[in-house]
């Protein structure tokens, strides 16, 4: 068909555009649309205008009304009956107040003595005790003037509390409104109470008149009335500083009391020991949304008041309210939030403040300085430690969301000096209380006092069988006993709130209480034990060492919620191996610290120290264990920052040295599997808390043994990747930066990282040893790489200043001393030495330059006290010219011999050491420092007197070059005494001034040189021990054999030669010294290496020096006169061909103490 044509000639006879169907169908439709928007737009403008024109017309006979009501009262001041104050004096105030004042939420300036003079008027007829004037007597009356009296009354309660809600006494303009509120409060209290009523009953109707009453106050306490709203808008307008001022006859006092008293009577009034009643009984919740959630409500309150909402028949029915309906609480208090529009980087939730009030009420505080005391009379503890327990973990969820918890698996550092009430204001949650600047932390005091944790510790189990899954208690007048779960899942949570808000102190607070509150950790770990392993025996520690299996009732364990309990293998294995290590039943330490070594655990047996129940990690724990775990570690760890070795190895408290193998082997599985797997971001603060626990278990053990080696290599055993893998996984981690923290842990790059030690030693020597490799490639894959020869970097050293000649030439290098060095020596008679530099020069020159430069007498290094002698810096090196230089330039030099491979002869003490790996070093290290300081401070610790008689104070006496100085310890310390409160104090910052302030001015010098070659994540695979062996090489003595078997013969000589022979037979007599000597001769260096002399390069070689003697000479008994020398290049020993073992042993022992190398030839 055509298509019609464009113009088409229409019906009308003239030419027109047509339009197409759809066009015209939605022509239409949009027409409709109009005319129907049109129409609602007219009906719409109809409605507002007859509104406008009601609440117009309503207002202009509001105004007409009051002027009428004016003249009404002025004239019938004197003849005032109850028929009168119903019809004539309440219908019209009523309606015009709400329609000028009310339904405006303002009360007008012109309305306050319209209000006065109704609330006298109502005030004198309650008073009258003619019951025909007394406005209260209709409540009993016919059923019409019941009606009409309750429907007044009602709405008198609400207009009263709306001026409650208006009155703010910080403002002098609004002192009218205040004399009004004094006015309606006192009426309304009045009204809701019989008392109060006067004469206006007979005994004859006093229960219609108490059920008049009760109806009251039930509406008092319904939604309709706006009690609790308008109670907590006055009391937020309550300044803490004026309450502490606060005097019984001041208005303001009378008004907050009588606000009070309105506010509780609703709870008081409802019966709920009837668990009907509860579940319906409004009133009490929204105490516990309104009142409970007002930031410092027992700060705002004169301290007068504070017992009536402490009082247990108000406390109890709230706790009880927020366990059942905590879903429905919770949501109401998020709703208040958001009307408010909480904003997260700026106040607290209403959550905060309802846990806050709910610590602050729970307690008797002394209110001059708000210390907490004790708890509550007759509080429900039960209902008290599940309430804070839901309350906490909601806050937590809140944090979370926020983004205020962090990562803490950091390394850990704790300031002694800090104080457990500091007043630090947290994230903008200061309020107007301006005199007592408190912040959010400071309603938390009672959770760390003493007496708080010892009350809840003491307490027994009652039948009070609780379920947190929004079960009804089945006896709800449960006092008595509290489970230890419960505390500590109390104490977790408070951890957890501490170190969100406190980011600087952290819950610092809280584990000084928890650390040594007696007998505390002690249960926690019996609870674990029960809570890991169920099917174990709860009778004696002994018993649990000796392997006794006897069952234990179910009911004595820790209840689980919502989780599997696991079996028994694990508690039997345990119970084995503690059997193994003591191999007999009941087990006592009773030795010193100097004590040998026990027999451990042979080491095919290391799989009884992987404990089973915690192969998966947190995943693979109940959230009951995890919660103990959590708290066990938290408070453990900071108890062993300050617990001395005494105490630990020789005392055994508070756990013996069998119980800490048990603790470290716990921590060190879950640890290792947790770190091998993603786990959720919940399971966080326990890893932090484990992590810490552990690597101080694993310090102290290093520092003194005390945990067999298996232990630390036991989870590890089965699935270790290759040193390659593991190498390469460790340094992507380092290398990727990670953008979400939050998400998982990293897997087997975090075990590198985090427990090393899972590895044994020498695994981890070639896995550092990888990490050079994989370095040297990619410096020479980008062109950096430098080798002997031509381009080498060429000093010349003198044999009498290498100090000073490497420093000069070397120093400015940095980094990019990891490039090759060629070394000329000039001798001390000023002559170039002979041979070249083919690697063993540059050796010997950075064993020499160690040699000269950590002597004490050059003035940089200096040794420790100690037996053995340890290295640590010379305080009196800052003195020196270039000395914090010349120690940086040291770093570097140690950094190219571990770099090189290359092992020196030299030590550092393990507080020097733990400063280069970036830990901590704490009280029980300065034994490994300076032994006579530490023997001192045990003492002053232990000390039975009055410390303050010994005279001391926080200074501490330095001596350089003959002066003397006096240094403070803290701010003012001079002026500062020592006594019983303070010393523990005092033995710690002593403890921190000489293991970190002294030195770490030269600690970060020499780190600074040493990370410019060798990265800081390579040094962390060692503990300090293994760092000096890692530099100095292993055993101080040659092993015969292993060299023997990784030895090379050049020149004509064999292992069957007849001089070889003899060589090994007078070596092997030699004294471990002189070995190591022969070694150094020919390699430069005096140790063998780390992994054995199977890893030396070149091999080390034994090249035959033909000596041509006349025959005669032999015959004469006479030898080989010529000395044997050494290529240090080569690694090669030019031995001649000696006869007898005597002469082999005099020219070797000869040219070993000559400290000559190629001169010899």
């Amino acid at each position: 068909m055509d298509k019609p044509s464009k113009n088409q000639v229409s019906l009308r006879g003239a030419s027109a555009k047509e339009i197409t169907r759809d066009d015209l169908l939605e022509k239409v439709s949009q027409e409709r649309e109009l005319r129907n928007y049109t129409r609602r737009a007219m009906a719409a403008a109809i409605v507002i205008q007859k509104v406008w024109r009601s609440y117009n017309v309503t207002k202009i006979a509001a105004f007409q009304l009051q002027e009428e009501w004016k003249v009404m009262v002025e004239s019938n001041a004197l003849s005032i009956t109850r028929s009168w104050v119903s019809s004539s004096l309440l219908r019209p105030f009523l309606f015009f107040v709400t329609c000028l004042s009310t339904r405006c939420q303002k009360i007008r300036s012109q309305d306050i003595h319209c209000m006065q003079t109704c609330f006298r008027i109502l005030l004198e007829s309650l008073n009258s005790t003619d019951p025909q004037k007394n406005f209260c007597s209709l409540a009993i009356g016919k059923l019409e003037e019941r009606r009409v009296w309750s429907y007044q009354a009602r709405r008198l309660i609400s207009l009263c509390l709306f001026i409650l809600g208006q009155c703010d006494n910080s403002h002098p303009a609004n002192h009218d409104i205040a004399a009004l509120t004094s006015l309606a409060i006192r009426f309304a209290v009045v009204l809701t109470d019989l008392k109060g009523w006067g004469k206006g009953t007979s005994d004859n109707n006093v229960h219609d008149a108490e059920i008049a009453v009760k109806d009251l106050v039930q509406f008092m306490g319904s939604k309709n009335s706006g009690l609790y709203h308008n109670v907590r808008r006055y009391i937020e307008k309550l300044d803490a500083s004026f309450s502490l001022q606060m005097k019984a006859t001041d208005a303001q006092f009378l008004i907050t009391a009588s606000a009070l008293t309105l506010a509780l009577r609703p709870i008081h009034a409802a019966n709920l020991n009837e668990l009907s009643q509860l579940e319906g009984h409004y009133a009490t919740e929204q105490y516990c949304v309104f009142l409970l959630t007002i930031p410092w409500l027992a700060q705002r309150l004169p301290v007068a008041l504070l017992p009536a909402l402490q009082h247990k028949a108000v406390l109890s029915p709230c706790f009880r309210t927020l366990l059942i309906l905590k879903d429905k609480i919770l949501k109401e208090i998020l709703e208040v939030d958001k009307g408010k529009v909480v904003s997260y980087s700026k106040t607290m939730p209403q959550v905060a403040w309802l846990l806050a009030n709910v610590l602050s009420l729970a307690t008797v505080s002394d209110y001059s300085s708000w210390i907490p005391r004790k708890f509550t009379e007759g509080l429900d503890y039960i209902s008290y430690v599940h309430v804070t327990i839901i309350l906490s973990e909601n806050l937590l969820t809140w944090f979370e969301n926020a983004g205020w918890i962090k990562n803490e698996n950091q390394e850990f550092q704790t300031n002694f000096e800090t104080s457990a009430e500091s007043d630090t204001l947290l994230c903008g949650t200061q309020t107007n209380c301006g005199f007592l600047k408190m912040s959010y932390i400071d309603s938390f005091r009672p959770v760390y006092q003493q007496w708080h944790l010892m009350k809840l510790s003491a307490l027994e189990k009652d039948a009070f069988d609780y379920d947190i899954d929004n079960q009804m208690p089945k006896n709800m007048e449960s006092f008595g006993k509290c489970d230890l779960l419960d505390v500590a899942y109390y104490y977790s949570y408070i951890l957890r709130i501490f170190s969100a808000l406190n980011p600087v102190v952290g819950s610092l607070p809280v584990l000084n209480m928890l650390a040594f509150t007696p007998g505390f950790l002690v249960n926690l770990l019996r609870a674990l034990e029960r809570s890991m392993f169920p099917g174990k025996s709860d009778v004696a520690k002994d018993n649990f060492l000796s392997g006794n299996r006897t069952s234990r009732n179910k009911d004595d364990g820790v209840s689980e919620r919502k989780q599997k309990r696991v079996t028994k293998d694990g508690a039997n294995k345990l119970a084995a191996v503690l059997y193994k290590i003591t191999g007999k039943g009941n087990v006592g330490y009773t030795g010193a610290v100097d004590q040998p070594t026990p027999n451990w655990v042979e080491e095919d047996s290391s799989d009884v120290w992987d404990i089973e129940p915690l192969r998966q990690g947190p995943e693979g724990i109940s959230k009951d264990t995890s919660c103990l775990l959590h708290l066990f570690c938290a408070s453990y760890s900071h108890l062993l920052l300050v617990l001395d070795d005494i105490e630990f190895y020789e005392k055994q408290v508070p756990f013996t040295l069998e119980e800490q193998r048990r603790i470290a082997s716990m921590l060190n599985t879950l640890v290792y599997n947790a770190l091998s797997h993603s786990i959720r971001q919940q399971s966080r603060p326990l890893m932090d808390a484990a992590i810490r626990c552990l690597h101080l278990l694993y310090e102290r053990d290093c520092r003194h043994q005390f945990c067999p080696p298996a232990l630390w290599l036991s989870p590890a055993r089965e699935n270790r990747p290759p040193i390659a893998v593991a190498a390469r996984t460790h340094e992507v981690l380092y290398a990727t930066p990670r953008l979400d923290e939050t998400l998982t842990f990293p897997s087997m790059g975090s075990v590198i990282t985090t427990t090393p030690y899972v590895f044994p030693f020498e695994e981890r020597v070639q896995m550092f040893r990888e990490f050079i490799n994989m370095d040297k490639a990619s410096r020479r894959k980008a062109g950096e790489m430098l080798g002997p020869g031509s381009r080498a970097v060429e000093i010349v050293i003198r044999r009498g200043h290498i100090v000073e000649d490497g420093f000069q030439q070397l120093n400015s290098l940095g980094s990019r001393l990891k490039s090759g060095i060629h070394v000329s020596f000039v001798s001390e008679s000023g002559l170039p030495e002979a041979g070249l530099d083919y690697g063993g020069l540059s050796k010997e020159f950075l064993t020499d330059i160690a040699k000269a430069a950590f002597a004490p007498e050059y003035g940089l290094f200096s040794q420790t006290s100690t037996s053995d002698r340890l290295l640590i810096p010379n305080t009196a090196a800052r003195f020196l010219e270039h000395g914090l230089q010349m120690i940086e330039f040291l770093g570097r030099v140690v950094g190219k011999a571990l770099y090189e491979g290359i092992l020196l002869d030299y030590s550092f003490s393990h507080v020097f050491v733990q400063k280069l790996l970036g830990r901590y070093s704490f009280l029980d290290e300065l034994s490994t420092l300076d032994p006579e300081v530490y023997r001192n401070l045990m003492y002053v610790k232990h000390y039975d007197g009055d410390v303050e008689g010994l005279c001391l104070d926080f200074t501490v006496t330095e001596e350089s070059l003959g002066q003397r100085h006096i240094i403070e310890l803290k701010p003012g310390g001079k002026d500062v005494y020592v006594t019983n409160e303070n010393k523990l104090q005092y033995i710690h910052a002593i403890a921190d001034y000489k293991l970190n302030r002294q030195i770490l001015p030269f600690s970060n010098a020499f780190y600074r040189g040493l990370t410019d070659l060798i990265a800081p994540s390579w040094l962390k695979l060692f503990n300090a021990s293994e760092f000096n062996q890692l530099l100095s090489g292993g055993k101080h003595d040659i092993d015969v054999h292993d060299l023997r078997n990784n030895t090379r013969y050049t020149g004509g000589y064999t292992e069957g030669s007849r001089t070889i022979k003899i060589f090994w037979e007078v070596i092997s007599e030699f004294e471990p010294k002189e070995r190591c000597m022969l070694v150094k001769f020919v390699t430069s260096c005096s140790r063998a290496p780390l992994l054995g002399f199977k890893y030396l390069q070149p091999t080390f070689t034994i090249h035959k020096v033909a000596c041509d003697m006349p025959l005669w000479a032999t015959f004469g008994g006479q030898d080989v006169e010529r000395l044997p020398s050494a290529s240090t290049c080569y690694n090669t020993l030019k031995l001649p061909t000696y006869k007898r073992a005597s002469t082999l042993r005099a020219k070797l022992l000869y040219a070993i103490n000559s400290n000559a190398g190629f001169e010899l030839s």
